[in-house]
């Protein structure tokens, strides 16, 4: 084996290398998720799980057989929808901080049933 086998083989990123990535992100999100007290870190932790999904979908999309781009569109589509999120988000963070002068979710009661 010469050098340039060897280049070869340590620089193919296949689908596995992908979905390793898309979990630990993922694990990533899910951990900050459940430790976050802050309002602002908990929609961040969010958006890094979506990232994951999305990493997810143009992967397995890339790896197909298939030659069509469903899994690029559902992407975009995730995108979308994760920036709809992040400005609900942040005005919902500016108005709790507005009234009750914190933005740390276990201090809020008042939202509790």
């Amino acid at each position: 084996m010469n050098l340039m086998d060897f280049v070869r083989l340590a620089t193919h990123v296949g689908l596995h290398h992908f979905l390793l990535f898309s979990a630990l992100l993922f694990a990533i999100g899910l951990f900050g998720l459940l430790t976050k007290k802050g309002l602002i870190p908990l929609l961040m932790c969010v958006e890094l799980m979506l990232n994951a999904v999305n990493i997810n979908l143009v992967a397995f999309n890339h790896y197909m057989p298939v030659s069509d781009y469903s899994g690029q569109l559902m992407a975009i589509f995730a995108v979308a929808v994760a920036a709809s999120e992040v400005a609900v988000g942040v005005a919902l963070a500016f108005r709790i901080y507005r009234d009750h002068g914190t933005v740390d979710v276990d201090e809020l009661r008042e939202m509790k049933g």
